[in-house]
């Protein structure tokens, strides 16, 4: 999403659930940065580093259940084998255990109740990344992981279930598969409808729900029968975007205290599961969950503030489809006949025609392709334990390029080093430690995948999962993509080693075993951008906002733009193109479509700023709001951390979306907006500015009102002295004796001290035209 180097995207924050479970994991000292993998295998590893502790995060001790879950977790992602003993025993349990765990919630009106999975096992496998800071709390599934097997289509979509929320006050679309012909009769309270399976054996028919509230019961008949308990009538709100949408309840602020108040059994949460698809998916993975004590910590944040201000308001059962992807652009859930239409995407597009013609792994990402297509050591295993590896050169590690005939060109290198563990190895969990790397890193210790990134500031610090390390020798493997000539093994020599569980350090850098696999200076081909996650045009589309069309639904509520921010002029097209590309899809008309405006972010800057990717991601977003219908903008700029891109603190922006509805939807008296710029007026050697939404004045937060800047002819920008005069502001500067154009907090993480009487901030804002910094940046 941001600090990003030659197409690096949002390095932190993928937190998507494998099979919609959560880890929680516990903070220490400061933020946990969680990176992503790069390669192929079980494509994704947690990465865990520390700024102050290297050493990284705990990971909180997990129930019997989970310890449960994390088996059959560990088979689906293939690091335990399906025939094991160990599985069969273990999944036997695991699906008595949700017969029993259904039985016990529903009588408690809660829904199923599934604990964060796979704390106990501690493992890195089958995680793409965790959404940093002190837990977004989601496990990722990994790209493409199984995206290519056919999934069975199920008699009723998993989209309808248990627990559900169906939108009141129009026709509710309820679909699913059958024969050819067969006839489907659906029973909602006293309403029914019938269908007939088509050829391509869908399904669908429109009933009209009964009043607003429940709890009712749904029965579907045709070749089967399938009965839905405890489905509540109500609105339902889509909540999508990226990491800051889907970060957990439990790592907001005072996450733990919320999540125990967080009892409404008339709130109730769908979390759509990760998968990047190149084609439409018939059926979304995931399963609907009453808002309990038990369930509220995997709940999206902004998604729980948002449902509970607008259900204490209007008393009717909220339905949230939590539908978001860490890191992840607007294009990526964007259709590719809309893009198309945008003039911009042509050669992304293509690429993506072109791997999906070969039906392989639908990775939603350019590099794991491109892995696949020139990586002779990937082919050929060079990470196993038995590759011979006696031909290969001795070299010096950090470095190793230049003795390897690639000192300034782009080179994917494998390097080896075996290390002789002490028996019997310390209790505890040890973690590899290599450091900063450029571009990106795979590693393996004994052949199996233990972890890797594409974030080139982050230290790798990768936990070893049970079982990878062993008594006496251990080969470690690192596959590095460089791009630079000063890329690969950043750090110093004593940043590379293995910290054993009792603390014990092995140190790393030396000699190693190293071999080019990939020379890849020009002609070579490189890929489109490096991001090993979904990354690709209308992937996420097709995976997860394609099987939910044409669900009906109240509107939706959107918190990303952070990927997209380095290209912010390109996304004041792509935002309203996705808007517009949903609204068809879902068929609805014009429904609400609300964004959370991005808010401080980096170090301030303690002079003017011209151009800076985060205040023109917000202009594109305002601009957005601005010219398409009923949509709304909640201005978050006074919340943010200089040195977090996951702020803890959710509340104002669930309020705030709160607002736009309660507002715009549902049409009650409350101010929904801060100041917003109207107009702009010259005065002698100043400039008065003109505001609408001033409910109870303009008012300055704090001692005095700053943050604005001021120019002339000469385009050259200097803080401005401003007071309030009425509804109106007026700038000016000694330094500036003919202001032209003003702009307020202007930069990624403004100082913004202008508010109206209702405790809303105006929006960042600008009065000038001039060029930006990002106006000529493309997706390629």
């Amino acid at each position: 999403m941001i600090a990003r180097n030659s197409g690096i995207g949002c390095k932190a924050c993928l937190n998507k659930s494998v099979h919609g479970r959560h880890r929680r994991i516990e903070q220490r000292d400061r933020h946990s940065q969680l990176g992503a993998l790069g390669g192929n295998g079980f494509h994704g590893f947690i990465q865990i580093s520390n700024a102050k502790n290297d050493q990284g995060a705990r990971l909180r001790v997990s129930t019997d259940q989970d310890r449960l879950r994390d088996i059959v977790t560990l088979v689906q992602c293939g690091v335990i084998p399906r025939a094991s003993r160990t599985y069969s025993r273990r999944q036997k349990e695991y699906a008595t255990m949700q017969v029993a765990d259904k039985k016990q919630t529903r009588g408690r009106n809660a829904g199923i109740s599934y604990l964060s999975l796979a704390r106990s096992l501690q493992i890195s496998a089958c995680v793409m990344a965790i959404a940093g800071l002190t837990a977004c709390m989601g496990i990722a599934q990994p790209p493409g992981l199984a995206n290519n097997t056919p999934q069975p289509q199920p008699f009723v979509s998993t989209l309808f279930g248990d627990d559900m929320v169906l939108q009141r006050g129009k026709p509710d679309t309820i679909w699913g598969w059958s024969d050819p012909g067969d006839k489907i009769q659906v029973q909602f309270a006293d309403k029914s409808a019938t269908g007939i399976a088509g050829a391509d054996r869908r399904w669908q028919v429109k009933i009209d729900p009964p009043p607003a509230g429940g709890p009712y019961t749904m029965k579907i008949t045709g070749a089967k029968t399938v009965e839905l308990h405890n489905v509540m009538v109500g609105d339902v709100w889509l909540c999508s975007g990226q990491s800051n949408m889907q970060f957990g309840l439990r790592g907001a602020l005072n996450g733990d205290a919320e999540v125990q108040a967080a009892n409404y059994p008339e709130i109730r949460f769908f979390t759509v599961r990760q998968r990047s698809a190149y084609h439409p998916v018939d059926a979304p993975a995931g399963s609907w969950n009453v808002v309990t004590p038990a369930t509220a910590g995997r709940l999206a944040a902004v998604a729980y503030y948002f449902a509970r201000r607008v259900q204490k308001d209007i008393h009717v059962p909220i339905g949230l489809i939590v539908d978001a992807v860490g890191g992840t652009p607007a294009e990526s859930w964007t259709s590719a006949a809309a893009l198309r239409q945008l003039g911009d995407f042509e050669v992304p597009l293509a690429e993506l025609q072109r791997v999906s013609a070969e039906h392989g792994p639908e990775y939603g990402n350019y590099v794991m392709h491109w892995y696949d297509q020139y990586d002779v050591g990937q082919k050929a295993n060079w990470a196993a334990p038995d590759f011979d590896d006696s031909n290969w050169k001795s070299v010096d590690v950090p470095g190793g390029f230049a003795e390897l005939g690639v000192p300034d060109t782009p080179a994917v290198v494998y390097f080896r080093k075996e290390i002789t563990l002490p028996d019997p190895l310390p209790a505890g969990r040890a973690s590899l430690l290599l450091g900063i790397i450029d571009k990106m890193d795979t590693a393996f210790i004994n052949g199996k995948q233990v972890g890797g990134s594409a974030w080139v500031e982050n230290p790798r610090a990768y936990p070893m999962f049970p079982g990878v390390l062993k008594p006496g020798k251990n080969l470690i493997t690192i596959r590095i993509f460089k791009t630079t000539p000063d890329g690969g093994f950043l750090s110093k020599p004593e940043n590379l080693r293995l910290n054993l569980g009792d603390g014990t350090s092995i140190p790393l850098a030396g000699k190693w075993k190293a071999k080019v696999s990939v020379d890849a200076r020009p002609p070579h081909a490189l890929p489109i951008s490096y991001q090993n996650w979904p990354v690709m045009p209308s992937v996420l589309y097709e995976g997860m906002i394609a099987p939910l069309e044409p669900l009906s639904l109240t509107g939706a509520i959107w918190y990303q733009g952070e990927e997209n921010s380095e290209r912010a002029y390109e996304y004041r097209k792509v935002l309203p193109a996705m808007i517009a590309d949903w609204r068809r899809g879902f068929g609805q008309g014009d429904f609400p479509f609300y964004i959370v405006q991005l808010p401080g972010y980096k170090p301030r800057s303690d002079v003017p700023v011209d151009g800076d990717p985060w205040a023109e991601t917000r202009e594109a977003q305002a601009l957005t709001v601005a010219k398409v219908p009923n949509t709304c903008l909640a201005v978050v700029i006074d919340t943010g951390e200089a040195d977090n891109i996951h702020p803890k603190e959710k509340i104002p922006a669930g309020d705030r979306l709160a607002l736009c509805a309660l507002a715009k939807q549902y049409g009650e008296k409350v101010a929904y907006q801060g100041p917003t710029l109207k107009s702009a007026e010259p005065v002698p050697g100043a400039i008065r500015l003109h505001f609408s939404h001033t409910d109870g004045g303009l008012v300055a937060k704090g001692p005095k009102l700053e943050g604005f800047q001021i120019a002339g002819e000469d385009h050259k920008w200097s803080w401005a002295d401003a007071r309030i005069q009425g509804d109106t502001v007026v700038v000016s500067s000694p330094s500036v004796p003919k202001p032209t154009q003003v702009r307020y907090a202007w930069q990624s993480n403004p100082l913004a001290t202008l508010y109206n009487g209702a405790g809303l901030p105006a929006g960042p804002f600008r009065t000038d035209t001039w060029p930006g910094m990002t106006d000529a940046r493309r997706p390629y």
